[in-house]
């Protein structure tokens, strides 16, 4: 925000210089961009007066003036569009130095002597306005220096504030906070109800109160817009970045910068029946007051009439509604609006105003009516008018309600490392406007103004008391604190462990915004919907995401399109779900593998990467953590339908491992196959614990046999009755061979297996393990309908 120092001084003035305020705001939290004058180092410039104005003789853009500023009139040679008889305007005598060193002599413009220059804006450093001379006000003193006529020993100040620190938007909050810092008195100017002239008011609905808590209205009639809004308001709006329009606007504006309420002015005339908040239906127009049409969604909050919206809520006017010179009545506008309704939304239209930056922060919910009062004194100082009474719509349940906090003494002393007495923490309070409404034991219960939004726990109380106490005067202080070891459970696999495999075998780490595009998320997981945030980033980064995949495949494709060969990447992180109306959580495992399966060298050729090789990767991992998953084939609408298994562990689902969908992937416009797999961490961190076993000093023995199955019949299910039917001595199953044939018959394939009997204690018989050996083979044959092969 930018401020006019002289302007801040009239509410405030401490005995100090501009470089101790400006060191003396940051120090406080309020941290200043910078400052600089309001105006170029310029002498010799004073009030001077056209008397006269006749044609240059010989040039047609030329004129020739007699000008007063002195004793008698000198003639100027003046170019400017708007010169004229009897206008007042900033006049460099000869002699005078304009910024930039330019200094002003004697001259000749196309013959005709010319002694002095009649300037603009531009050429005394106000502003870069140079069309035209610049336009003092009728009363300016004829001769008195310009600089001292205009007060530009000044300098505008620019404070960054934090988003928190809404009440600071305006002289109010500044001087508030710098009378607190220096203990000074603040000179506020006196604001007393205006009485209504007439019985006319506004006809007001609003029907969007959650959005729109408190709406207040008032009409104004026989007004003179074409009245020339006074210099020290052009010049406090000037020095404030803002640019003076008409008396109507400049009025707004000004209470706006002053109290920190955004306000608007309408035409009556062109609101047709009353006035209705409510929200946008989905499609509706509006023109806004830059000429921009913008197409409304649902989700808008709009100001309109019985036929049409006029203004986007908090945010820009329209066109149509707002005030002009031929304006005759006005129905002054003043609310509080929800800052989480308005979040995002100027945003979404390529907007940002004074308004909506306001807004969107949090004003003073109980300024309206006052903000409203200033307002139309100003104006009917300004363009006259005849005032009606003030309508207000107030939803009291959908305002925020007062907050009482209770400060505990010995937690002030212990978070900012010493103690404070408390006839000191209690004037700190009160003068921040915070009011101690009881003395408790061991502390204080403290009521928090409206003002302050921002304040709503115990240590914004008491950052608030070092702040102004001065960080500076805290003593220097080491932590201190017991550093207790964690209890590790040993079954469970520190996530460092996960990440060091999937590092080992050759994969990078992502780490992606939790926040995707929901075009993207809807693709990858349309059975979801993600939770939308309140403000977005932009309209690619606007919902929480679901999975993981989001975010890398966006990576995946930002690495495709910069001709990288192999991609394997992985990723640890919270997924966001709606579980039972509750937000929950979810840590998750994911990657994504394209490309080549190995790094292109002269001994590797340049397969690339399928199912199989990702699959066997995964069975590593399980086998390092001391877990046993199974993979099932499944259905996923982001995944291949014939290249997708279900992971499980102990019969519950615990992720997913397939090939990205061949209609996923056109969409996003990805090349090559894409494997993917996600996983719940917390379902595959916790393992088995190890322990000792003896390795037996007896021999092993082997079986062989090869069976003709069905082709559905999966190695899981050959393992799973196996395991079951071997005995307790069964210390492996190997896989070594795999044929299909027409000689096996259609829909068949013949499976050889390893079987290996070791005994701990003893040598096992031969008995023992045929007995074994045909209980395998006669449950294989009785459950998967197995043959064996002669």
């Amino acid at each position: 925000m930018k401020f006019s120092e002289q302007w801040l001084r009239e509410w405030v003035n401490p005995s100090i210089d501009t470089q101790e305020l400006v060191d003396q705001i940051t120090m406080a939290g309020l941290e200043v961009d910078g400052f600089e004058p309001v105006a170029g180092r310029f002498s010799g410039v004073i009030v001077g007066q056209v008397a006269s104005v006749i044609p240059h003789p010989d040039a047609d853009k030329l004129r020739v003036c007699q000008v007063v500023g002195g004793d008698e009139p000198v003639q100027v040679v003046c170019g400017a569009p708007n010169v004229r008889e009897g206008l007042k305007i900033p006049f460099a005598v000869v002699g005078a130095v304009l910024p930039g060193d330019f200094k002003i002599k004697k001259a000749k413009l196309r013959g005709q002597p010319s002694h002095g220059m009649l300037c603009s804006e531009a050429e005394l450093g106000l502003s870069d306005n140079h069309d035209g001379l610049m336009e003092l006000p009728d009363d300016a003193p004829v001769g008195q220096d310009v600089a001292a006529y205009l007060g530009l020993n000044d300098v505008t100040i620019d404070v960054d504030l934090t988003p928190n620190r809404s009440d600071c938007l305006s002289i109010r909050g500044i001087a508030r906070e710098v009378g607190v810092l220096n203990s000074a008195l603040v000179s506020q100017p006196e604001i007393t109800p205006v009485a209504a002239v007439h019985s006319e008011v506004p006809a007001i609905s609003v029907q969007a109160p959650q959005g729109c808590p408190r709406y207040l209205g008032r009409i104004l009639r026989n007004v003179n817009l074409q009245a020339t809004t006074p210099l020290w308001m052009q010049e406090k709006l000037r020095r404030s970045g803002v640019r003076s329009i008409d008396p109507a606007v400049d009025v707004t504006n000004y209470v706006m910068l002053e109290q920190g309420q955004p306000m608007h002015a309408f035409d009556r005339d062109e609101i047709k029946g009353g006035i209705v908040v409510r929200m946008a239906e989905q499609g509706e127009k509006l023109v806004l007051l830059d000429g921009q049409e913008v197409t409304l969604t649902s989700d808008t909050l709009v100001i309109a009439d019985h036929e049409k919206p006029v203004a986007i809520a908090g945010v820009m006017g329209g066109e149509h509604s707002g005030v002009s010179e031929k304006t005759r009545d006005l129905i002054l506008e003043a609310a509080y609006f929800d800052p989480i309704t308005l979040a995002g939304k100027a945003r979404h239209y390529g907007l940002h105003t004074d308004a909506s930056h306001r807004f969107e922060r949090g004003v003073d919910y109980q300024l309206a009516r006052d903000a409203m009062e200033r307002a139309t004194a100003l104006l009917m100082a300004i363009v006259g008018g005849e005032p009606g009474d003030i309508v207000e719509v107030a939803s009291e349940q959908h305002l925020p309600a007062p907050r009482s906090i209770d400060l505990r003494e010995q937690r002030v002393a212990d978070v900012l490392g010493m103690h404070i007495d408390r006839t000191t923490v209690e004037e700190i309070l009160t003068r921040l406007g915070l009011h101690v409404s009881k003395l408790l034991k061991d502390g204080w219960q403290v009521t928090v103004p409206s003002f302050r939004p921002d304040i709503t726990i115990e240590v914004d109380l008491i950052e608030e008391i070092g702040r102004i106490f001065g960080y500076n005067n805290l003593p220097v202080t080491e932590p201190v604190g017991s550093l207790g070891l964690r209890n590790q459970p040993e079954a469970e696999r520190p996530l460092s462990a996960i990440q060091n495999y999937f590092v080992s075998r050759g994969y990078q780490e992502a780490v992606t915004y939790s926040f995707v595009d929901p075009k993207v998320q809807g693709l990858v997981d349309p059975e979801r919907e993600g939770i939308a945030l309140a403000n977005p980033i932009s309209a690619d980064l606007s919902v929480m995401r679901t999975t993981l995949w989001s975010g890398l495949l966006k990576t995946v494709a930002y690495n495709l399109n910069r001709q990288q060969p192999r991609i394997r990447l992985f990723e640890t992180g919270l997924r966001f779900v709606r579980e039972n109306g509750e937000i929950d959580q979810q840590p998750m495992l994911a990657g994504v593998v394209a490309g080549a399966q190995v790094p292109e060298n002269w001994a590797n050729g340049r397969r690339n990467a399928d199912f199989f090789d990702v699959k066997g990767e995964l069975e590593s991992l399980f086998s390092l953590l001391g877990i046993e998953v199974a993979f099932v084939a499944g259905q996923h609408p982001a995944l291949h339908p014939g290249q997708t298994a279900e992971l499980r562990r102990d019969g519950h689902h615990v992720g997913w491992l397939g090939t990205l969908h061949p209609q996923v992937q056109k969409k996003l416009e990805l090349n090559g196959t894409i494997l993917m797999f996600e996983l719940f961490l917390n379902s595959i961190r916790s393992g088995y614990v190890p322990n000792f076993k003896e390795i037996s000093k007896f021999p092993e023995v082997r079986r062989d046999l090869a069976i003709i199955i069905g082709d559905g019949v999966t190695f899981a299910d050959v393992e799973r009755v196996v395991k079951q039917h071997a005995g307790d001595q069964l210390t492996s199953l190997r896989a070594f061979d795999v044929y299909e044939g027409q000689n096996l018959g259609e829909g068949n394939r013949s499976l050889a297996l390893s079987l290996f009997w070791q005994h701990p204690e003893r040598t096992l018989n031969e008995e023992e393990v045929h007995s074994l050996f045909n209980g395998v083979i006669g449950a294989l044959q009785e459950e998967l309908g197995a043959t064996l092969r002669s």
